[in-house]
């Protein structure tokens, strides 16, 4: 499965990124997080029992602040590697008095672009 922030429709709510953010253990994955690395290299890294390793993945990726993707391996026994997708988060009070959120991603390179641009095709498709 792959899950990319940038690609995806969802835009996550100010109340789903601070949940995210306020978990000491998403905190803990997200400074584990210097580069790419499956769940079992961050359980390696993060104090984190396994079964509540996946569903702080699964916290971070919903709020769109983790990217997950498939790393292929020749042995046909596939891995999920997870990476930080976002630089910046801004949190904002709106006119109406609620909380508006800004996530601020890296830049994409021209595959990249060119994989979403793809994907949008097909979607239409």
């Amino acid at each position: 499965m792959v899950r990319d922030p940038i690609a995806s429709r969802h835009v996550p709510s100010a109340a789903e990124i601070c949940a995210a953010l306020d978990d000491p253990d998403c905190r803990e994955i997200i400074h584990a997080l210097e580069e790419p690395l499956t769940a079992s290299e961050i359980q390696e890294r993060c104090d984190i029992p396994q079964s509540t390793l996946y569903r702080k993945l699964e916290l971070l990726t919903d709020a769109t602040l983790l990217e997950e993707s498939t790393e292929i391996r020749r042995d046909g026994h596939h891995a999920s590697k997870y990476a930080i997708a976002f630089d910046e988060i801004r949190i904002t009070m709106e006119q109406d008095h609620t909380l508006g959120v800004a996530v601020e991603r890296p830049a994409r390179s021209a595959d990249e672009r060119l994989a979403d641009l793809w994907s949008e095709v097909r979607r239409e498709t």
